[in-house]
């Protein structure tokens, strides 16, 4: 099981010490706890997302500043659209504020945009919002910064085997041909290096349906704090956590 770690037991410190081939290259973050944070300060919930998004700049400038290789944010799952309209339309709004006003922060960190997920149901606004944010961050060299909108994990799988199953049918690939790396290249993360870390906040013990095939070995952190009062701080703990740790793989170490 995951640890859970309580503020107390969060640091402030930087990360000098600790030898760069033991961080992660790529951390996955489940952002949970907007809704909740707003209620439990008797405000909407549209203002824990709001409250959300400064988040999500400070844990991206984090991230760039400690030079990794990738950060991927569960903006949007595929569940979510049972939610009220009205949340869903301020998630919309957000969402393509974000993605404008965030350019120059992207363009001066060196930031490149990536985004996962399918578009239905996503206002032909926000799509060229994140058509153009990408567009312009498309030659970034720094950190690749993911976002998954409108994903679900077995979603993802579901489409990665059909488009393997018209290659089989048109001849394009044999069936025993079929490997790990033939289904990794028809994901929406082609490409992609799989997280090395999977945090989660709000003190949830599930991947809710996040990046299902690609966590297979990634390491798990629970944050009890809800998303929009997780600090860098935390982001800090959770990489020592992470640099501690024995990944064997399945297998032994000598």
């Amino acid at each position: 099981m995951a640890p859970v770690v309580t503020p107390a037991a969060v640091s402030s410190s930087d990360l000098a010490d600790l030898p760069r081939e033991r961080w992660p290259r790529h951390i996955a973050i489940i952002m949970d706890g907007n809704g909740r944070w707003a209620q439990q300060r008797s405000l909407p919930r549209i203002e824990g997302h709001r409250r959300g998004v400064s988040t999500v700049r400070r844990v991206t400038e984090e991230c760039a500043r400690l030079k990794l290789e990738q950060l991927t944010l569960y903006c949007l799952s595929s569940e979510n659209w049972k939610r009220p309209q009205h949340e869903l339309d301020f998630l919309m709004h957000l969402l393509e504020q974000y993605l404008i006003e965030e350019r120059q922060t992207l363009l001066r960190e060196n930031i490149r945009l990536s985004i996962i997920g399918r578009r239905d149901g996503i206002p032909d606004s926000v799509q060229a919002a994140m058509d153009g944010t990408m567009e312009l961050t498309r030659e970034h060299t720094g950190l690749k910064l993911c976002l998954a909108v409108n994903y679900g994990g077995r979603m993802e799988v579901t489409d990665a085997v059909r488009e393997i199953a018209r290659r089989a049918a048109s001849g394009a690939i044999a069936p025993d041909d079929i490997d790990e790396q033939t289904v990794s290249e028809h994901l929406y993360t082609a490409g992609m290096s799989d997280p090395d870390l999977l945090i989660r906040t709000a003190g949830e013990m599930r991947v809710s349906n996040f990046l299902l095939w690609q966590i297979s070995y990634a390491e798990l952190w629970v944050s009890p704090r809800c998303w929009p009062e997780f600090e860098e701080a935390e982001l800090h703990a959770a990489i020592r956590s992470f640099a501690g740790r024995d990944r064997r793989y399945g297998g032994l170490n000598s």
